[in-house]
């Protein structure tokens, strides 16, 4: 029977074990930084507010520029409508050759990955196969990439396990290590930063509708525009920025008898509007969008569901862009249907 091979540890599954780890901090939003951290311990966060009060973020080699997201305690993050999600890791620049050093020698000291481990890091970083003595010939050349993680670990998050490896500055990182970071990277990862404003919709009237009385619905036009959110990793120069653009309201009305306008119940937006707010005077009008309740809710209430799609596309250095799937966001709200013979407006 041939003998079974244990499977060799990478390094960041070390690291993801509680091994050391070397963070890469930059001072803040588009400022260049030819050093990749002191190789401090820990995977941290560092928030850094610039003068022109843009708040910077630092996470695995990447800022994020969150100036124009959306806010509030009811923001939320897109849901793709298609099976696509963010990269839940990926690889950049991490380590100088002094820093991989100082990282790596702690843990063949150690001697807790065992001998197996630690003579094929010997090999591949000191002995030349294919790097000698940490590659420090090239000082100030490159970097060492290596593999970081989603915070929130999504499903796939412990895919990246390519060994930490050099790429020369100016040079794309090796075509076969996927999700190494290049702008179109980048703006996948600044989709998953995008917060989007509160989808609860203003509904005339307001405290409580009737039945089969047009209750018209729309979204406050002063929070509801375009955010983004610019993703760099200053040391290669290079950065992305995601855009999210409302282009439709969905209005569920949370029971079958009820009547939607339109009758799909997708309201586009129109000059930057979607629905149009109830004035003195309309009662005898259709409303642009808004639901029209059969049955009263009785003693309780309906859940009207509005959710917004949003219309995703980038921008990143070198003229790159495209765009990325379509992100819904979307809240439920009670709305109270009363039973009435006659109703005066």
């Amino acid at each position: 029977m041939p003998a079974l091979t244990r499977p060799l540890p990478t390094l960041s599954t070390l690291v993801m074990a509680g091994a050391c780890w070397s963070l890469l901090v930059f001072p803040g939003v588009a400022h260049a930084d030819d050093t990749l951290g002191d190789g401090t311990q820990g995977n941290e966060q560092g928030a850094n507010a610039g003068k022109d009060g843009t708040l910077s973020v630092t996470a695995g080699g990447i800022v994020f520029d969150r100036s124009k997201n959306g806010s509030g305690n009811s923001a939320g993050a897109l849901t793709s409508a298609t099976s696509w999600t963010p990269p839940p890791c990926w690889y950049a620049p991490k380590y100088t050759p002094e820093q991989l050093q100082k990282t790596l020698e702690p843990i063949w000291d150690a001697g807790s990955t065992g001998y197996e481990w630690d003579a094929e890091q010997r090999n591949r970083y000191v002995k030349g196969h294919p790097y000698k003595d940490f590659n420090k010939d090239k000082t100030g050349k490159g970097y060492f990439w290596d593999s970081y993680v989603n915070e929130n670990f999504p499903p796939g998050w412990d895919s990246c396990k390519e060994p930490p490896f050099w790429v020369d500055l100016g040079d794309p990182p090796p075509a076969n290590i996927e999700n190494a970071v290049t702008p179109k990277i980048l703006a996948e990862l600044a989709y998953a930063e995008i917060r989007v404003p509160s989808t609860k919709v203003t509904l005339a009237p307001a405290e409580a509708t009737k039945v089969n009385l047009p209750t018209w619905a729309w979204l406050d036009g002063a929070e509801f525009k375009p955010v983004s959110v610019t993703a760099s990793v200053p040391v290669l120069d290079i950065q992305a920025t995601a855009t999210a653009e409302p282009v439709s309201l969905r209005i569920e009305p949370g029971i079958k008898d009820a009547v939607t306008y339109p009758a799909s119940g997708v309201c586009e937006i129109n000059n930057g509007r979607i629905g149009e707010p109830y004035a003195k005077g309309k009662a005898d009008q259709t409303p642009p969008c808004g639901v029209k309740y059969l049955r009263s809710s009785g003693d309780g209430t309906y859940p009207l569901q509005a959710t917004v799609t949003w219309k995703i596309h980038w921008t990143g250095t070198g003229g790159a862009g495209g765009d990325l799937p379509d992100g819904s966001f979307g809240a439920t709200q009670n709305v109270v249907v009363q039973e009435v013979q006659a109703v005066n407006r």
